[in-house]
């Protein structure tokens, strides 16, 4: 894991087209701001969490074991 400081205003970059900014520091909360293309979703890891639990809620009643199986690895993968 990369930690790094970062004051309001300032910013880090993933890759070229991902850009991460602090816009407000306030007390232990800060608020971050995501510039990222339209095509890469971004969502706060409890959704995050919650849409991959209910996908796989979903696989589980409607689809067989092979099924399951494939859409863990996806989410495997894209978790990593």
């Amino acid at each position: 894991m990369l930690v790094l400081s970062r004051k309001s205003n300032e910013s880090i970059m993933i890759g070229d087209d991902i850009e991460v900014r602090v816009i407000e520091i306030t007390g232990k909360s800060i608020k971050l701001g995501i510039e990222a293309p339209k095509d890469v979703v971004v969502h706060r890891k409890e959704v995050y969490e919650a849409i991959k639990d209910e996908n796989i809620q979903a696989v589980r009643k409607e689809a067989p074991k092979e099924n399951i199986i494939s859409l863990l690895e996806y989410f495997n993968k894209q978790h990593k």
